[in-house]
């Protein structure tokens, strides 16, 4: 039986030897969450790799065992690890075969509603709490709390942009009593403006703000979802067998991505698009009343728009 601390380790080491190679990658996510003290154990690890990677970080994967394991691509349905799309707001999927305790590896190129540069801003070897934060914002309610714990530990360590991460009222209240909000991060994110003014109309406010953020998530994934049919079919119809070497399994995947594949589904779709059905599903489950207080998103698609 593998421990957590060896999966771990793996990882770890996974990203060292990227770093040493040249490249730039940070673990974020789950693994970013046990890391910083909100969570408390994952066997999986996303990965975000900048995308002029992907040719360095492939060639690692193809050389890196796991006692005894080769890594192969996860399922029929993964993207080439490729630099266009990874560039797109695609993620490769990636396992290690093992009866028990196999090691999965999903790498990002893009941080889904990232607003920074990740490469720029990490702790160690893992993502910036900001970026993880941001992360969080899924359609899942379970990564929620993880979102405002990570917050709480930004604004608790001085950051001030902690306060774009707090989604449950009461700790709204909680810090309001006890710090001040920049001017800068008021504009970002209307809702704080009611939790500064001990407004009652907080807590739906911030129940607005949640949905809108599941529906931007729903979209997206299923943007993406539509976009990898063709792609799929095309994977499935090359046979390929699961025990298949890395890189026979990637030569097949990149053909049939070049032929099926849309490098950025969202952009291709439209980012405002995206945004103005997300609020429409807002007002139609709630009203006009709560979307003057919805966050400008533009910022959180901006990778993808460029």
């Amino acid at each position: 039986m593998v421990s957590q601390a060896e999966l771990d380790r793996f990882y770890e080491d996974l990203v060292t030897s990227v770093r040493t190679a040249g490249g730039a990658c940070a673990i974020t996510s789950g693994m970013a969450c046990v890391h910083y003290g909100i969570a408390f154990s994952t066997k999986d690890c996303d990965l975000l790799c900048l995308a002029d990677g992907a040719s360095l970080l492939l060639d690692i994967l193809r050389r890196t065992e796991f006692l005894g394991a080769r890594c192969r691509y996860r399922g029929n349905i993964s993207p080439p690890l490729d630099a266009r799309w990874l560039r797109g707001g695609w993620t490769s999927h990636f396992r290690w075969p093992r009866e028990e305790s196999e090691p999965h590896l999903d790498v990002f190129g893009v941080a889904p509603r990232g607003t920074t540069r990740w490469e720029r801003e990490t702790q160690g070897l893992y993502a910036h709490p900001h970026t993880v934060a941001e992360m969080k914002r899924t359609d899942r309610a379970k990564d929620w709390p993880f979102a405002t714990a990570l917050g709480t530990r930004m604004l608790n360590e001085g950051d001030a942009r902690g306060w774009l991460h707090l989604f449950a009222d009461e700790i709204l209240k909680e810090m309001v009593s006890k710090r001040s909000c920049p001017d800068e991060i008021l504009r970002r994110r209307p809702v704080l403006e009611l939790a500064l003014s001990n407004d009652p109309r907080l807590r739906p406010a911030v129940m607005a703000e949640i949905h809108f953020w599941h529906e931007l998530d729903r979209l997206r994934l299923r943007i993406h979802e539509q976009a990898v049919r063709p792609y799929l079919s095309a994977v499935r119809r090359e046979q390929l067998r699961d025990e298949a070497d890395l890189m026979v399994q990637h030569a097949a995947r990149l053909k049939c991505a070049e032929e099926h594949l849309v490098v950025n589904p969202i952009a291709a779709y439209g980012i405002d698009r995206v945004i103005q059905e997300a609020r429409e599903e807002v007002r139609q489950f709630s009203g006009d009343t709560w979307l003057p207080w919805l966050p400008d998103v533009h910022e959180n698609f901006e990778e993808l728009a460029t």
